[in-house]
């Protein structure tokens, strides 16, 4: 029967209660492109020549926030310096980083905000004595380090504190600008000891045909798993909210953007995980100091898991909680608020 055209409109409860609330469902998927902001022209990924990376890597190659920007871009940080001036500067809009990093530009004002944490493991201390297994093992040895005072080095003095070594009087640090020099002195035999973060481990015993670990007599080892020191000496489980992504500036106000971009990296880890060799070559063309082979290695050897900063939350402020007891200034002198944690 047609209606007719006279017929007064249904007001909203009416209409919600009648056979056509059942196509309004179509209308949602509109409803919500409409409320959306026009993408961005562009959106700018950073991180370090670390397997945390990786993911962004991914997203930028895949484009896989191709909805919320025209382009996604992703650019490397060599140091901590570099990075604290990017965030500053606003000069990317989601950032790789150290999670006291992150801590410590948001007590100074600098607009950051947590994400996630997605690497909860990847600082060995590479040897070319195998015996040595425990921190203590290392006291009056000289050691290459980097990043002086950032992590890992501060990985390093807390691990050492806490079981009653003062690192820098009871063992010889020799610190170096970046973790890629730090392995060379170690391949070229100029130390014995450095202090590395995945793939630079696997890097280093793969130029020095110590991996696979089937090889005989290996020139480099695996010496301290500083994971496995941390769940030792903390009586807590082997894994460190060492880093993740954190947002910068005015993309910290789009809860529905800042939500994509972690649905995105964390479906890139996944990718990275379960494709290691398409992974290492992907972040090979992006970070050419390292080869495809070491970052399929040190995918297996690295805790990465994209845990959003809320529910990490408690992890992150017990990780704080010994680093304020070590340096206030690591984090800006307190622990970060609520607002900080924005994943």
């Amino acid at each position: 029967m047609i209606e007719p055209l006279n017929r007064r409109p249904l007001n909203r409860r009416q209409w919600l209660h009648t056979g056509s609330a059942l196509a309004a469902p179509a209308l949602l998927p509109l409803l919500s492109s409409a409320s959306r902001a026009a993408p961005r022209p562009k959106l700018v990924l950073a991180g370090p020549p670390a397997i945390v990376s990786a993911p962004l890597i991914h997203m930028a190659q895949s484009q896989a926030l191709a909805g919320w920007a025209e382009v996604t871009e992703f650019i490397p940080w060599r140091d901590p310096d570099q990075l604290r001036a990017m965030a500053i500067g606003k000069k990317a809009d989601i950032l790789a980083m150290p999670s006291n990093v992150a801590a410590n530009l948001y007590n100074r004002g600098a607009g950051v905000c947590l994400l996630n944490i997605a690497t909860w493991g990847a600082l060995w201390l590479v040897t070319r004595d195998g015996a040595r297994k425990q921190l203590a093992d290392f006291k009056g040895e000289e050691i290459a380090v980097p990043f002086r005072g950032d992590m890992p080095d501060l990985m390093l003095q807390l691990l050492c504190a806490r079981q009653g070594i003062n690192a820098r009087r009871d063992m010889q640090l020799r610190y170096l600008p970046s973790p890629m020099e730090a392995m060379q002195l170690l391949i070229t035999r100029r130390v014995r000891h450095a202090l590395l973060v995945e793939p630079g481990v696997s890097m280093a015993l793969r130029k020095t045909r110590s991996f696979p670990v089937s090889v005989v007599a290996p020139e480099l080892h695996r010496g301290v798993d500083l994971q496995q020191e941390w769940g030792r000496l903390f009586q807590r489980p082997a894994r460190i909210p060492q880093a993740g992504i954190a947002a910068v500036g005015a993309l910290r106000e789009q809860p529905e953007l800042l939500a994509a971009v972690q649905k995105a990296y964390a479906a890139a880890l996944d990718w990275c995980r379960a494709h290691p060799l398409e992974c290492g070559q992907l972040v090979a063309q992006q970070l050419e100091l390292l080869t495809p082979e070491a970052v399929a290695d040190a995918l297996p050897h690295s805790q990465l898991q994209a845990v959003g900063a809320q529910t990490a939350r408690a992890e992150i402020e017990f990780f704080f909680q010994q680093l304020l007891a070590q340096d206030p200034a690591l984090l800006g002198g307190k622990l970060p608020d609520a607002a900080f944690f924005g994943g």
